[in-house]
């Protein structure tokens, strides 16, 4: 019995058959990691330059506009017209809108104000409009969900509850007097 086992064995270790299903199966699964990741990271990117052009462009369009400034919503709006291939732009966007000085300049808080979609609606942190001359700051944050939330770069960006991911942008300007 023991003779017919080793006899057995010893045929199995010579047989060199699906030598090549193994290294396949090594590298395909490697190439397939990285693909993964160069797309979650390719279309984070373009999310996020998307998203910073949208909002420059709205606030050099608030800067040269003449008249009343624009509202929460018509920001909203221009931004994610702006930034055309983000999905469901409008439901997970939030804007802060802060007035500072330019000789005792503060920050806006790190923590942005971010909400997605399936969240429950609650009212704006911060947006209020500056008086004449006076330096603004304005951030748009945007929660998006991963391509792959369980695979590769996916996996290792930090989420919250609903699976959502956030990219933030941040851009200043002078309030002109109307």
């Amino acid at each position: 019995m023991t003779r017919t086992v080793y006899t057995y064995l010893r045929r199995f270790r010579r047989d060199e058959r699906g030598q090549a299903t193994v290294e396949f199966i090594f590298y395909f699964s490697f190439v397939i990691l990285i693909l993964g990741a160069s797309i979650e990271v390719g279309v984070v990117n373009l999310r996020n330059a998307m998203m910073d052009r949208g909002l420059d462009l709205t606030v050099r369009e608030i800067q040269l506009g003449t008249g009343a400034p624009p509202t929460y919503e018509e920001i909203k709006i221009a931004v994610c017209e702006r930034a055309a291939i983000i999905p469901q732009c409008q439901a997970n966007l939030r804007l802060e809108l802060v007035e500072t000085s330019a000789r005792n300049f503060t920050r806006i808080p790190e923590n942005a104000d971010c909400q997605n979609a399936e969240e429950e609606v609650r009212p704006l942190r911060n947006f209020v409009y500056g008086k004449d001359n006076a330096l603004m700051l304005i951030r748009a944050c945007l929660k998006y969900k991963p391509i792959f939330p369980a695979f590769a770069v996916g996996e290792l960006i930090g989420k919250d509850d609903y699976g959502y991911a956030k990219l933030v942008a941040t851009s200043a300007f002078v309030q002109e007097p109307i």
